[in-house]
């Protein structure tokens, strides 16, 4: 089986693990997913992380009404850091090596993030992932994983959520709704698609940067999308071939 991709960046939302629960983490989505990292890992890929915190911060929605939005925001940059704490001991439970990394030093349970230290963790075969966001108030977990993607130079940026791809409308509340195998950025931004913020999608259109949309909630599709030929999820390009 040939890998498609040499170094992968997985955007994972947070409220992916909240599973069956109304808040926190699920443990069974948490093992699984470490299991679908670990089997893409074995196969050579060089894999880094980026993992939303709304199923942490959005659990404490109600007593932030009102808050100031930048002391907000850092509020989620420590939830995602919960996450990622939560994935990377998944991920170690199973013999996977890991690096955690912050943009926000808190050097007790993490590295602060270094590009050219990262890139030689993923050189050096470890899953790393990156917590806190871009450790600025006002930037979003997919600006987060579209800059650490262009930063480290990686092939493609993987949106796991819990539908199968990009559709012309929301397919959960559309029987009718089309789903795209294939669409250009350009397209993205004209029908107004909800793939990611506008200022992740530019990042990703201003570097070319391939973005691959796929229910991460199917056994196996990680491995499909990155090993193999099989067309799983959309895929978002930016030249016209």
């Amino acid at each position: 089986m040939a890998n498609q991709y040499k170094r992968i960046l997985l955007k994972l939302s947070g409220e992916a693990l909240l599973g069956e629960q109304g808040h926190g983490i699920d443990g069974d989505i948490l093992t699984q997913y470490a299991e679908e990292i670990k089997g893409v890992h074995s196969e050579g890929v060089q894999i880094s992380v980026v993992i939303g915190g709304g199923n942490i911060f959005r659990g404490v929605k109600g007593a932030t009404e009102g808050m100031d939005r930048v002391q907000g925001d850092y509020m989620g940059m420590l939830a995602t850091m919960i996450n990622s704490m939560a994935l990377q001991d998944a991920l170690e439970r199973k013999g996977v090596h890991t690096r955690l990394m912050s943009a926000i030093r808190m050097e007790e349970i993490a590295e602060p993030y270094i590009r050219r230290r990262a890139i030689r963790h993923l050189q050096k075969n470890r899953v790393v992932i990156f917590g806190a966001g871009t450790g600025n108030p006002y930037f979003t977990t997919d600006t987060a994983a579209s800059l650490r993607a262009i930063e480290i130079e990686c092939d493609v940026i993987l949106k796991g959520t819990r539908v199968d791809g990009i559709y012309d409308k929301d397919p959960e509340k559309n029987s009718d709704a089309k789903k795209f195998d294939q669409i250009h950025g350009d397209d993205v931004l004209q029908k107004r698609l909800d793939v990611m913020d506008l200022t992740a999608f530019t990042l990703c259109r201003d570097n070319k940067t391939p973005i691959i949309v796929f229910n991460m909630n199917v056994p196996q599709n990680l491995k499909k999308v990155v090993c193999s030929d099989e067309k799983v999820g959309t895929t978002v390009v930016w030249d016209e071939s």
